[in-house]
């Protein structure tokens, strides 16, 4: 499975007022490790940021002067994206400005929808955590990502720190090691493992009272309902 965490950084808020992209970062995931693969570039809009973008990423136009634009590197962002699932806070918002830019190119380029999977993780985090702030500050908060080092907005520098809250939202350990992976066997220690003796008796069994089944069914249709339904536990197995 091949992901893409993307971020991108603009000189404002509308494409349709002629606002442009000015930075595009991302990382890539395979089967939810981190690779080292990744896209960052910086762009030449031809024009200058609002002063309230400005604020926000700290990229000024003499930055950007000697950058190509974006016609100048499309062929190979979308190399690099295409196929995989891309995975993007508030995803609207630089879907939006993507799509404005391919568009300039003529359509022969297509959207980004035409290349990619799209998940958005403003609406998973919504999901998971109803009426809370969900921005990116808040949800490196609640899962104990360190964003300390970032004073200002980067699309690389955002796109990783997203990997990491991605990672924690979905799905607690990320990742195992094992023999020959970059660790030695005193790294971990391992309990040892006995096997039961043969003239053991067998254990006893309890089963779960009526009122405790009952208990446990009301908890896990609060989950579910928590979750919208996301739960796999009442799943018929494949």
């Amino acid at each position: 499975m091949r992901q893409i965490v993307l971020d991108t950084e603009t000189t404002g808020l509308e494409p349709k007022q002629g606002h442009k992209v000015i930075e595009i970062g991302a990382v890539e995931l395979i089967d939810r490790c981190l690779t080292g693969n990744h896209y960052h570039q910086y762009l030449q809009p031809d024009r200058d940021s609002d002063a309230a973008a400005l604020e926000v990423h700290g990229i000024t136009s003499e930055f950007l002067a000697d950058k190509p634009r974006f016609a100048d590197v499309a062929a190979d962002f979308l190399r690099f994206i295409e196929g995989a699932e891309l995975i993007i806070h508030n995803a609207p918002f630089d879907i939006a400005f993507l799509n404005h830019e391919l568009s300039l190119l003529g359509s022969s380029f297509g959207t980004i929808a035409d290349k990619c999977k799209i998940l958005d993780t403003l609406v998973l985090a919504r999901k998971l955590r109803p009426g809370q702030r969900n921005s990116l500050d808040a949800l490196c908060k609640h899962y104990n990502v360190d964003n300390a080092h970032r004073e200002l907005h980067g699309a690389l520098l955002d796109s990783e720190i997203l990997a990491d809250v991605y990672l924690a939202m979905t799905g607690g350990q990320v990742s195992l090691l094992l023999g020959g992976q970059g660790g030695s066997p005193g790294d971990i220690d391992v309990p040892e493992i006995r096997r039961a003796s043969a003239d053991r008796p067998p254990l006893r069994t309890i089963y779960a009272q009526a009122e405790e089944l009952a208990a446990h069914e009301a908890s896990l249709d609060r989950i579910d309902k928590a979750s919208n339904g996301a739960t796999v536990w009442r799943k018929e197995p494949h």
